[in-house]
């Protein structure tokens, strides 16, 4: 009889130290659904070569259910990484922690990004194809960036802004691309995420145009 007080006493307490249930989307999982579908904007590079796929985002959450160490755990290298880690960062907040949660858990979401209804269709060999391309653009993007980094501190180079305007060229960067991207940022200011509408903006700033200045100005007073 002893013993099995004792079992029941040991139980009990090994219950109330285990979290009584895993954290939970304020809203549950169709609110989390919803949530995610209203505020995902499908990348134009993707969405312009019919690249679809499932993008997995680890990440671990705070006693206030604030997303911490966001990272990819499985994607492709491509925009549609970047803009499922945007997704999973805006969640923050809005989750419903329980009392004894272990915080350094680490929690895989996967994002589904499908263009179906487009009737958008590339050939696997296609799709591979423009992955590699994307994935080899970025260090061509990054010598641009870096360059006009560099012009802004004083560093100007007659001859390398003929190289680097030939990139640009290159890189498909002109006013419609800028314009797109310039509109990619408000709509994401529509739907408050002001932090990713400033990256781009700088971005569009970074590769020596002056456009998004006066959206900078109002919006990300802070950016350099």
């Amino acid at each position: 009889m002893k013993v099995n007080i004792l079992l029941s006493l040991l139980f009990l307490l090994l219950t109330s130290l285990m979290p009584e249930e895993d954290p939970f989307f304020k809203g549950g999982n169709q609110g989390l659904r919803n949530f995610i579908s209203e505020s995902l904007i499908y990348p134009h590079y993707s969405k312009h070569n019919c690249i679809q796929g499932t993008i997995e985002v680890s990440f671990r959450l705070g006693s206030t259910g604030n997303v911490t160490e966001a990272r990819v755990s499985k994607g492709l290298g491509i925009d549609l990484d970047e803009e499922a880690l945007r997704l999973i960062r805006l969640t923050s907040g809005k989750w419903q922690i329980p009392a004894g949660y272990d915080s350094t858990s680490a929690i895989f979401l996967p994002i589904n990004f499908s263009l179906s209804n487009l009737n958008c269709w590339r050939s696997e060999a296609e799709v591979q194809a423009a992955i590699e391309a994307y994935k080899a653009q970025q260090s061509l993007s990054d010598a641009i960036t870096t360059y006009y980094d560099n012009k802004d501190k004083g560093g100007y180079d007659e001859t390398a802004e003929q190289k680097i305007k030939q990139l640009k060229d290159q890189l498909g960067y002109n006013d419609e691309y800028i314009g797109r991207v310039i509109d990619q940022a408000k709509e994401k200011i529509k739907k408050g995420d002001k932090e990713s509408a400033c990256q781009d903006l700088r971005f569009v700033r970074k590769i020596g145009s002056d456009r998004a200045n006066s959206l900078i100005n109002e919006h990300c007073p802070d950016a350099k």
